[in-house]
């Protein structure tokens, strides 16, 4: 059986640290669930720069862009409104551990 696509999530956060402090517990253990079965292979956050605001990178095993969107939908920051804007892109990469599944 061969790998599924790999796909590359950004998420924006809005300027509310106190709402996203109180969920982030939340939101990191549904993260480590989906690494736990498979699904999540890395995640992490993007900070604030001078040109854009706090984010996260997350690189997501899944069949098809809209199975990683019905998956991330049940992010706990998702639900509590906290992603002002998400992308999902397939990756193929082509240098680094993972570069033998392209």
């Amino acid at each position: 059986m061969s790998p599924m696509p790999i796909h590359a999530v950004t998420y924006a956060y809005p300027d509310r640290p106190a709402e996203l402090d109180a969920v982030r517990a939340e939101h990191r253990a549904f993260l480590r669930d989906l690494h736990t079965n498979g699904s999540l292979l890395a995640s992490g956050p993007l900070p604030a720069t001078e040109t854009a605001g706090p984010g996260a990178l997350i690189v997501v095993d899944a069949p098809s862009a809209a199975s990683v969107e019905e998956i991330l939908d049940q992010d706990p920051f998702a639900r509590a409104g906290l992603i002002t804007e998400r992308t999902v892109r397939p990756w193929s990469p082509v240098i680094g551990d993972w570069a033998d599944r392209a």
